[in-house]
């Protein structure tokens, strides 16, 4: 009988043992549940924090290039009439690169040559044969300023031997930001689509003035202008680089870069504002005379799209008159500013090239200062 209970007690305390251990088997497994919990809470809160911070560190690198960019526009418009005023071939070459060197060091993005004579010139097609010829001087123009903004290495692409161009090869070259060399490193790169097959679902390939071409991600007709992204990354044992084709006014808007001028041709002074390429329109527009006011008096509001507009040999006046969709006989009610952008001038007349660059000049700081707050 005494065995039996000793044997009864054991077995007792054998059981008490094991529930024991067992509670300490289930304390200890959820302990090592609760850190398990934490450790992955921990994990999944330092993954949102990193998540937040390349996030912001994305937000704030859009908006450094945001600030970077130049969101607003200016755009000169001149007669091609100026063109008369020169009196050999050789002299209007020069007269129409002494005007495409002021658009550029000037950061000029539009260039509108108007015909002041009614004569509906729209194109570039066609050739000058004379002063005095209907329409030419704008076409010979409008054909030099595209030849001189185009870079050099594309030149052959776009602009077939022609008598226009016959001395704009001893021109001084704008050298453009876009204006790239062969070797020279940057983010966007002026090319030609070229006539090369591609595979299926692959981009066309792009001469973009460069040791290789460049395979886009788009399948584009040949011979179009592109401006071309590049990618930051390349292989460099592959054949070709790689890029993505973006709005010509990508290195602008988002690199803050000068990406030289486009031309625009219109029929008369009045469709410069009415074929204006941005859908709202001019929204500051500024004539030039010595019968406006004087320039150093006027300060300048933020502005989206800003035009600027010159006189021919005539001055503005002249451009009214023969512009017959104006019922106006004053220039300075078609503008929202007339300036006299040079007070107390030495000479009488004030030729047109030279109006263009004491007008920017002039005008540059006010600009500067009109989107100094902006920034801040």
């Amino acid at each position: 009988m005494l065995q039996s209970a000793v044997q009864e007690e054991k077995l007792v305390s054998n059981e008490a043992e094991g529930k024991n251990d067992w509670k300490k088997w289930k304390a200890e497994r959820k302990e090592e549940k609760k850190k398990r919990k934490e450790a992955k809470l921990i994990k999944q809160l330092d993954k949102r924090r990193l998540n937040e911070e390349q996030q912001n560190e994305q937000l704030l690198q859009e908006q450094q290039e945001k600030s970077n960019g130049r969101q607003y526009t200016v755009s000169i418009a001149l007669p091609g009439s100026v063109m008369d005023n020169a009196q050999s071939p050789e002299l209007r070459t020069y007269l129409a690169g002494q005007i495409a060197r002021a658009c550029t060091v000037f950061c000029v993005d539009e260039v509108v040559i108007f015909d002041e004579q009614g004569e509906d010139t729209k194109s570039v097609e066609g050739e000058f044969k004379g002063i005095g010829k209907k329409g030419q001087a704008c076409v010979q123009l409008a054909r030099i300023l595209q030849y001189l903004e185009c870079p050099q290495y594309l030149r052959k692409s776009f602009f077939p031997k022609h008598q226009d161009l016959q001395f704009a090869g001893l021109l001084n070259p704008l050298d453009s930001p876009h204006h790239m060399r062969v070797d020279e490193a940057a983010e966007f790169r002026e090319g030609v689509i070229l006539d090369r097959p591609s595979k299926a679902g692959k981009g066309s390939f792009a001469n973009c003035g460069m040791r290789k071409e460049v395979q886009i991600n788009k399948q584009l007709q040949a011979g179009l202008r592109v401006t071309v992204h590049l990618n930051k990354t390349q292989n460099a044992e592959s054949k070709v680089h790689k890029g993505i084709v973006v709005a010509p006014h990508t290195p602008r808007t988002e690199g803050g870069l000068y990406w030289g001028y486009s031309v625009r041709l219109a029929s008369s002074l009045s469709n410069v504002f009415t074929e204006c390429p941005h859908k709202e329109g001019y929204d500051l527009t500024i004539g030039t005379s010595e019968r406006g006011n004087n320039i150093d008096c006027v300060t300048l509001s933020p502005f989206k799209h800003m035009l600027v507009v010159f006189g021919g040999l005539q001055g503005l006046e002249a451009s009214v008159d023969t512009d017959q969709d104006l019922d106006v006989t004053d220039p300075s009610v078609l503008f929202d500013l007339y300036l006299n952008t040079c007070p107390n001038q030495g000479s009488r007349t004030i030729r047109t090239e030279e109006a263009i660059l004491i007008s920017l000049s002039g005008l540059r700081q006010k600009i500067v200062t009109a989107f100094m707050d902006q920034k801040a």
